[in-house]
C-alpha cells in the first residue's frame, strides 16, 4: 500500500506545483481530491474544455432552510490540477468529501475555505515569530517563494503543527470521517501501486492518523443521496477572479487571484514584473500620473524591501509596498489592505483601491457549450422567446395592453431573481399616482449566466423560483410592515396573485398589532398604491387592499395620537405615515371607516408643541391639504411659532413632505418662509442649514426652480432660477465662510481697526 497526502492550502501554485510532481513522479493508479463526492458521477463535466475559473454550485431547499455553496477551481488551484493530471496520467479522479449541501456544510458557503480561523492562535504565533503582518504574508515567506524541494517537509511541519492547536467542529469530524473512508477503499483496491490524496493541509494530519488506524476496506463509500423532500443540486458555473479574491470578502485563503495566475504561469520574477506593469496600465487608464521615473522607483524599493526581508525576489507584498511608496503621496486614512485580511475598508486610498483591484484581475470563466444546465435556464430561454423580449435594448411596455403586461411581469421575476441585464428605469411606484408604461434597459452580461444557475436553487421554472425567492424574503421580513410591503408590491408587479393574496391576508391581521410608525407608512403607501393600479397590474385582489389600506391608516392615526417629545433628529417614519394618510384621506376616502373630519382632527390635535417638530410639521400640512376651508394665514402662524433654528428644518421638513404642492402655490407662505429663513442671525442659520437641506430635498427640481423665481421676485430681480439653485460655491461651505466673514468685521470694529460705516458699506 503506498498513499501519499499531499496537503494544500486551496487556489496556491505552490502546493498546485507540488500536486503536479506527485502525480508525474508516482503515475498512481488514483487521485483523491477533496471535493463533493455527488459530482463523481459527471466527473467528465469538469474536463470539458471550459475557460476558468468556474465552479461547483450547490443548492438545497427544503420548509427548514436554503443552502446554497460554491467549490470554486482556477488554473492553479490544487485541487483542478490533481483533477486533470491525474486524468491526463491515466488515474481514476475521485472527489471524496461529503456533497455540499451536507449537514456538515450548514455553516458554510465555499467548500474551500481555509481553516485559518480555527488555527489563529498557531499563525498569530508564526506571524509574530517570522516579523509578517498576517497568515497571506507569513504563507508567501514559508512556501510561495521558497525552492519545490523544501516544500513537501515544509509544509508537513506547518501543518502538523497549525493542526495540533485547533479544535475541530462537528462538520469538520463527519467530512474527515468521510473522507478517510475513501482514502482506505482506495488503498485497499490499489494493492501496491500508488495512491496520492490532495486535500487541504489542515485536513491532511487527521487523514493520515484515520488511514494508520483502519480496518481493511471492503468497496467503495456511498454517496448521500439528496433528500428526495428537497429542490436544488449540484451544476457547473462560471466563476470570476473577483469573487475569488479575499479582499471582496471570499474565504479562499489566497488574495489577489491575477497575480498568483501570473505567478503560476511564469514564477516569481515575471510576476513581479507584470504586477508593476498591470498596476501602471490601471492607473493611467483612470487618468492617474504614473510616470517611468515613479515605476523605477517602485520596482527599486520592491527589490530592496525584499532583500530586507530575507527574499532574493520580490513577493506581492513587496512589490504592493514599492508602489505605495512611489505612488501614494497624502497620508493614509486606512492601513494597507494587505497588512490584514478580509474587504477593504472605507476611506482607503483611491491608489491602493485601484492597486488591490489590478491583483484581484478581471478574469470571467465560461463553460464549455456542452455543459449541462438547470432546468430554469431552459424555461427562462422559452419565455424570452415567446414573449419576443430583446436581448439588449430599451423596452417601453404599455401596461394596459394584456400582452406587455404578461411581458412586464416576466421581467419583474427576473429582477426579483436579481439576475442581471434587467434593470426597469420607470414604472409604478408605491406611492405614486398609476403610471402606465414602464421603461425597461435590457442587456446580457458575462453575470448573467451564473446568476441564473445560482437562482435555479429556488426553482426549476422561472414562476416557481420567483415564487420561492420571495416568499423567503418574506419569511425573513418577519411581521415587519416596512419589508413586507415593498415583497407584496414585487409579488403583485410579478403577477404571483397567489403569494400576494396570502401575504395580505398575513399582514391584515398584524397591522392592528404594530406597536410603531416605522414601516406601517410604507405599508398603507403600498397597498394604497395597488389598489389604485390595479385596473393596469391586475392585482386580484381589491378588496383585501382596501382593507389593508384602512386597517393601516386606523393604526397610524391611533399611534399618532400616543406621540410625544421635543426637538430630537426628525423621524422619518413619523412623516412617512402622515403622507400615507394624507393620500389614503385623498384618493381612497369612500372606503375608509374614518371621516375626513375625523382624520383632520388628529392631526389638529398633533399639531401641539408637545409634539416632534417634524410630526407638527406634517400635521399642519395634513390639515391644510384635507380641509379645503383652512385658512393659510393659520400655516404661516405656524412656520414663524417653529422658527427656533433648532426645529425649523425638521418642522418645515414634515410640511413640505405632506404639503409642498400647496407650499409653491402659496406666494404669501414662501414670503414668510423667506423671512422667517433670512431673519435667522447667521450662527443660528449655521445651525439649521443641516434640516434646512434635507426639508428643501422634499421639493422636485421644477419645484425648487419655482420656490427660487417666487424669491428673485421678492426682491425685484430677474434673473434665471439657477442662481439661487445651482450655487458656484456649496452651501455648506459658503454659510461657515459668511459667519467668519462676520466674526472678522466684528473684530475690526472691536478694536478699531475699521470704522463701522466702512464694514456697513
Amino acid at each position: 500500500m503506498a498513499v501519499h497526502f499531499v496537503g494544500v492550502r486551496h487556489h496556491s501554485p505552490a502546493c498546485a506545483r507540488m500536486v503536479r510532481r506527485a502525480i508525474r513522479e508516482l503515475r498512481p493508479v488514483h487521485v483523491l481530491v477533496e471535493g463533493p463526492a455527488d459530482m463523481n458521477d459527471r466527473m467528465g463535466e469538469l474536463l470539458l474544455a471550459h475557460e476558468l475559473p468556474i465552479a461547483v454550485f450547490t443548492s438545497l431547499r427544503d420548509s427548514e432552510r436554503h443552502h446554497s455553496s460554491w467549490s470554486p477551481f482556477c488554473a492553479h488551484s490544487p485541487e483542478w490540477v490533481a483533477i486533470t493530471d491525474g486524468h491526463a496520467a491515466g488515474a481514476s479522479v475521485r472527489f471524496i468529501d461529503l456533497p455540499a449541501w451536507h449537514d456538515a456544510f450548514a455553516d458554510r458557503a465555499n467548500r474551500y475555505a481555509d481553516a485559518e480561523l480555527r488555527y489563529h492562535d498557531a499563525v498569530t504565533r508564526l506571524c509574530a515569530e517570522f516579523g509578517v503582518d498576517n497568515v497571506d504574508v507569513l504563507w508567501d515567506h514559508l512556501v510561495e517563494m521558497e525552492s519545490d524541494d523544501v516544500l513537501p517537509e515544509r509544509l508537513a511541519t506547518y501543518f502538523e503543527g497549525v493542526r495540533g492547536d485547533a479544535a475541530t467542529t462537528d462538520g469538520d469530524t463527519a467530512r474527515e470521517a468521510y473522507m478517510a473512508e475513501w482514502v482506505a477503499a482506495a488503498a485497499a483496491d490499489a494493492g501496491n501501486r500508488h495512491v496520492v490524496v490532495v486535500t487541504g493541509g489542515f485536513h491532511r494530519p487527521a487523514l493520515e492518523r484515520a488511514l494508520a488506524a483502519a480496518a481493511p476496506a471492503v468497496g467503495w463509500p456511498a454517496v448521500p443521496a439528496f433528500p428526495e423532500e428537497a429542490t436544488g443540486g449540484s451544476y457547473l458555473i462560471p466563476f470570476t477572479f473577483r469573487r475569488l479574491d479575499s479582499f471582496v470578502g471570499y474565504q479562499s485563503g489566497m488574495p489577489s487571484p491575477r497575480y498568483y495566475e501570473l505567478l503560476w504561469e511564469h514564477g516569481a520574477p515575471a510576476a513581479a514584473d507584470e504586477l508593476v506593469r498591470t498596476v501602471a496600465e490601471r492607473l493611467r487608464q483612470r487618468k492617474q500620473i504614473v510616470s517611468t521615473a515613479d515605476l523605477i522607483a517602485a520596482r527599486a524599493m520592491g527589490t530592496g524591501l525584499a532583500l530586507l526581508r530575507g527574499r532574493s525576489v520580490p513577493s506581492r507584498t513587496d512589490v504592493l509596498d514599492g508602489l505605495v511608496s512611489a505612488l501614494v503621496t497624502d497620508a493614509l486614512e486606512q492601513p494597507l489592505p494587505w497588512t490584514g485580511r478580509g474587504p477593504l475598508a472605507g476611506g482607503t486610498d483611491p491608489v491602493v483601491v485601484e492597486m488591490v483591484a489590478a491583483l484581484a484581475g478581471d478574469r470571467v470563466g465560461r463553460l464549455h457549450p456542452d455543459t449541462p444546465r438547470p432546468p430554469l435556464l431552459a424555461d427562462v430561454e422559452r419565455l424570452l422567446a415567446d414573449h419576443a423580449i430583446p436581448a439588449m435594448g430599451e423596452l417601453v411596455l404599455d401596461l394596459a395592453d394584456p400582452t406587455d403586461r404578461e411581458r412586464s411581469r416576466l421581467l419583474h421575476r427576473l429582477r426579483v431573481l436579481r439576475i442581471p441585464g434587467t434593470d426597469r428605469l420607470a414604472g409604478p411606484l408605491p406611492g405614486g399616482d398609476p403610471a402606465p408604461q414602464e421603461v425597461w434597459r435590457l442587456a446580457a452580461p458575462d453575470t448573467r449566466l451564473p446568476a441564473l444557475i445560482e437562482a435555479s436553487s429556488y426553482g426549476a421554472t422561472l414562476d416557481a423560483a420567483s415564487t420561492a425567492a420571495l416568499a423567503a424574503e418574506a419569511a425573513e421580513s418577519g411581521s415587519a410592515p416596512g419589508p413586507i410591503a415593498s415583497v407584496v408590491f414585487d409579488a403583485v408587479l410579478c403577477g404571483l396573485d397567489d403569494l400576494s393574496a396570502e401575504l395580505l391576508a398575513g399582514v391584515l391581521p398584524a397591522v392592528t398589532a404594530v406597536t410603531e410608525l416605522t414601516g406601517l407608512g410604507r405599508l398603507v403607501s403600498v397597498a394604497l398604491s395597488l389598489w389604485r393600479h390595479d385596473p393596469l397590474l391586475g392585482a386580484h385582489g381589491a378588496d383585501l387592499l382596501a382593507a389593508v389600506v384602512d386597517a393601516g391608516v386606523g393604526r397610524c392615526l391611533w399611534l399618532i395620537e400616543g406621540v410625544r417629545g421635543g426637538p430630537a433628529p426628525a423621524d422619518d417614519a413619523r412623516i412617512a405615515a402622515a403622507v400615507a394618510v394624507r393620500d389614503a384621506a385623498l384618493h381612497a376616502g369612500p372606503n375608509l371607516s374614518l371621516s375626513r373630519d375625523s382624520i383632520v382632527a388628529v392631526f389638529e390635535r398633533a399639531r401641539s408643541g408637545d409634539r416632534p417638530p417634524e410630526l407638527r410639521g406634517a400635521a399642519t400640512g395634513v390639515c391644510w391639504v384635507l380641509d379645503a376651508e383652512r385658512d393659510t394665514r393659520s400655516i404661516a402662524a405656524a412656520v414663524r411659532l417653529a422658527g427656533h433654528p433648532a426645529i425649523l428644518g425638521d418642522f418645515l421638513a414634515g410640511l413640505f413632505a405632506v404639503a409642498r404642492e400647496h407650499v409653491v402655490g402659496d406666494d404669501a407662505l414662501v414670503g414668510v418662509l423667506d423671512e422667517t429663513i433670512g431673519g435667522l442671525p447667521d450662527d443660528a442659520f449655521l445651525t439649521a442649514l443641516p434640516s434646512l437641506r434635507l426639508a428643501f430635498s422634499w421639493f422636485p427640481p421644477r419645484e425648487r426652480d419655482a420656490v427660487a423665481r417666487q424669491l428673485l421676485r421678492r426682491r425685484g430681480l430677474d434673473g434665471p432660477a439657477t442662481a439661487l439653485t445651482r450655487a458656484a460655491v456649496p452651501a455648506e461651505i459658503l454659510a461657515p465662510a459668511l459667519v467668519l466673514d462676520r466674526r472678522v468685521e466684528e473684530l475690526l470694529v472691536r478694536y478699531a481697526l475699521v470704522a463701522p460705516a466702512e464694514v456697513t458699506g
